[in-house]
């Protein structure tokens, strides 16, 4: 890993993606997933986050992601999705929620903290 660039883990939307990573290529919109949640640790090398995407009239696809650095320096990857069917994102006050049968299921303010 000697000649590679550290890979970024803190990045959670586009703009700031363009900025730490002068060489990103973007196909697409990627502004249809909402980020719930995110963290990440440089030092540590590891980072999580819960993204959601709504599908009109049908509900939510939900990721969840989670990368850790490999003694070698590389990085293994997780990744998760599901549909919750009737789900509703709600970005209509300062936090983000994932509603679905009636209950918020998970909340966050725009810092991505609970």
């Amino acid at each position: 890993m000697s000649n590679q660039k550290e890979k970024t883990l803190h990045n959670s939307n586009l703009e700031g993606a363009r900025k730490n990573v002068p060489d990103i290529q973007v196909y697409g919109d990627p502004g249809q997933w909402v980020c719930l949640s995110k963290a990440s640790s440089k030092s540590e090398g590891w980072m999580k986050s819960t993204k959601a995407m709504p599908v009109e009239g049908a509900g939510v696809i939900v990721q969840v992601t989670t990368q850790q650095r490999n003694p070698d320096g590389s990085h293994a990857v997780a990744e998760a999705l599901t549909f919750v069917p009737g789900g509703v994102i709600d970005n209509k006050s300062e936090f983000l929620s994932l509603r679905y049968g009636g209950a918020v299921r998970q909340t966050y303010d725009d810092d991505g903290v609970k």
